[in-house]
This record gives C-alpha cells, sequence and structure tokens, in this order.
C-alpha cells in the first residue's frame, strides 16, 4: 500500500505541462497517449450555431451603436494643472508677523504734498440791500448774477416766478467757467442757507477749485432802508423771512476762506475783516 501511494506521488511530480486533464480528479493522461481531440465535426448540426437577427420588413433598421472612445479621465488634464500651476505663487512668511523678511526694507510711502487749488470761487452771503452788489463795484468786478439773469431773461430784475430757471442757468454758466479752468469765479447771489451754499460748494470741488465766502453781517433794518431808496423794491414780508433764513457761513461747510462785511459804525465794525 505504502508503495503504490509512492509510486502515485512520484507520477505526480513527473507530470509534464502538457498534461490534460479528463475532468476528473486524479485521472491523467497515459505516458505516450495523443492528445484528446473531439469526436464530433465542427460543421455538424448538433453544434450550437448563433442565433440569426431577425428583421422585421415593417420597421426601419437600427443604426449599430458606436463604441465610444475612452474618455479622458479628469485628473489627466496638462494644460489645466499648467493653467494653475502658472497662477500659484509661493512665498515665505517672516519669522513673525511684526517683522519683515530678512535683507528687505519696508517701503515707505513719499509724502504727498497737498494739491495745489486749480482757482477760486467766491460767494457772497447776505440779504437784499445789504451791499453785494456795490462791493463787486468798487473793486471792478463783473460776477455771475442772479439779477443780471433776470434781466436777460424776462426783462424784469425782480421776475421770482422762474427761480429755478435763473439758478441752473447761472449754475450752468460757473460749470463752463471751471472747464475752462478760469482762476477767479465769483457768483452774486443771496445765498442764505447752508442748503444753497452746499450746490455751488459741491460743483467747485468736483473741479478742484478752493472756495471763499464772503458775508455781509447787515442789519435788517438798514437793509430795509436801503431797500427803500431802490428802484426795485423787496416787499418788507419777503426781506423778514429771508432773513429768518439768513445762516453765518461756517468752515464746516467746505469754505476755505471766510471774509465778514459790516457797516460802519455797527457793533462789531471793527472787527470786520477777513477770517481764514
Amino acid at each position: 500500500m505504502r508503495k503504490w501511494l509512492r509510486e502515485r506521488v512520484m507520477r505526480r511530480r513527473k507530470k509534464s505541462p502538457e498534461t490534460e486533464q479528463t475532468g476528473r480528479i486524479g485521472q491523467e493522461r497515459p505516458a505516450g497517449a495523443a492528445p484528446l481531440i473531439p469526436s464530433y465535426d465542427f460543421d455538424s448540426p448538433g453544434r450550437t450555431e448563433p442565433r440569426e437577427r431577425f428583421e422585421r420588413p415593417d420597421r426601419p433598421e437600427r443604426p449599430q451603436r458606436q463604441e465610444r472612445p475612452e474618455r479622458q479621465q479628469r485628473n489627466e488634464r496638462p494644460d489645466r494643472d499648467e493653467a494653475r500651476a502658472n497662477r500659484v505663487e509661493i512665498e515665505t512668511q517672516p519669522e513673525s508677523l511684526a517683522s519683515p523678511l530678512s535683507g528687505q526694507a519696508i517701503p515707505v510711502a513719499p509724502h504727498r504734498q497737498p494739491r495745489q487749488p486749480r482757482g477760486v470761487v467766491v460767494l457772497t452771503i447776505g440779504l437784499p440791500g445789504s451791499g453785494k452788489s456795490t462791493w463787486y463795484k468798487r473793486r471792478g468786478i463783473t460776477p455771475l448774477s442772479s439779477d443780471l439773469l433776470r434781466t436777460i431773461l424776462f426783462d424784469n430784475i425782480t421776475e421770482q416766478r422762474y427761480q429755478h430757471l435763473v439758478f441752473s442757468t447761472l449754475r450752468s454758466l460757473l460749470r463752463a467757467r471751471l472747464i475752462a479752468k478760469m482762476p477767479w469765479n465769483y457768483v452774486d447771489a443771496t445765498n442764505l442757507s447752508p442748503h444753497e451754499r452746499k450746490q455751488w460748494i459741491k460743483m467747485s470741488k468736483g473741479f478742484g477749485y478752493d472756495v471763499q465766502a464772503v458775508f455781509f453781517d447787515v442789519p435788517v433794518e438798514v437793509c430795509l432802508e436801503r431797500n427803500r431808496r431802490r428802484e426795485r423794491v423787496v416787499p418788507e414780508d419777503v426781506m423778514r423771512r429771508m432773513a429768518s433764513k439768513l445762516k453765518p457761513p461756517t468752515f464746516t461747510e467746505g469754505f476755505s476762506k471766510i471774509v465778514v462785511v459790516r457797516v460802519k459804525g455797527s457793533a462789531g465794525a471793527e472787527g470786520a475783516e477777513a477770517v481764514e
């Protein structure tokens, strides 16, 4: 029994790679035997043939499905990887957030000198009869005047129905002078409240001009007395309403210089001089 097992083991070890199995475990091809050949013919009817395609004449033939080319993996995009690599910059951090990089100095911004203004816009502020027009005449200045525009547009210096047309035209004239870079510009109007003066200041500052104010600090009674001697008389109730709206100019409005004009002999007239 042992001899038989030993011989069987030895036969298994001597088995060549060409050995064919018959399907039963442990059954080997006899030594010197030819390889097994199927006994049936390939052309025999017993062989399973591939099923023929059934074609129906009433249905159109479907196009054959084409094989899709292999999709390129999303990660394999050299153009995108190269673009990302070009946008990424690498730099080193300093030892401390408060300390600069070694060997580099902190750039210091150059000291900017204040920008020189292109010119000056002068606004007069005061009631009718306070002496605004006289102040210009004594200095030989022809200002942009609301009274002059009323005369030109309506042939009536006292016309008050179209105030918006008068002052929109006056602002357009000043804007034209600022565009032409005229150095000195004068506006002759009452400019009673900060709201009225704000439009002139904003326009002038936008063109790079300084704005100065000439404030006529004249009592309303003096203005009423002068108003009675004028050809064009402003009603007294209108004068008093305007006096209630009059607000002295301040530097917080944007004026770079304020000149106060008072009547001689009145209280505080000696101190009526330019304030910068």
